[in-house]
């Protein structure tokens, strides 16, 4: 879901590399990993971090917050129904062996059309 907030809402040309640590890439920035900047802060998921940092106030990309909020920390905070699909979503890919870079467009398709469905509500 981060990846998709920040190709859509803060950087339309960001590009996405995997590595098991930050040293790989020197250059990239860092996200959703322990120790940087854009990651979870006190309650917040990654997302909601960037929402804040970046200044993302598009109610449905906060209605898409709430949910990815929800299936991360799983507590419920916003009682979103539609966070126990999107995990098992992402989850299943996971499982079905998808690589990192087949999630991502996966994933940015499926946020692509929740935030459609969203934008007509």
């Amino acid at each position: 879901g981060s990846a998709w907030l920040i190709r859509r809402f803060i950087d339309p040309h960001a590009t996405f590399v995997f590595a098991p640590d930050r040293s790989t890439y020197p250059d990239a920035i860092p996200y959703d990993m322990m120790d940087v900047e854009f990651t979870h802060h006190g309650d917040d998921c990654t997302f909601e971090t960037l929402l804040k940092r970046f200044a993302v106030d598009e109610p449905a990309v906060r209605r898409i917050g709430e949910m990815i909020h929800d299936a991360d920390l799983d507590d419920t905070r916003f009682q979103r129904v539609e966070a126990i699909g999107i995990d098992r979503v992402l989850k299943g890919w996971a499982k079905q062996g998808l690589t990192d870079e087949q999630i991502l467009r996966h994933g940015f398709e499926c946020f692509d059309a929740l935030y459609a469905f969203l934008q007509s509500r």
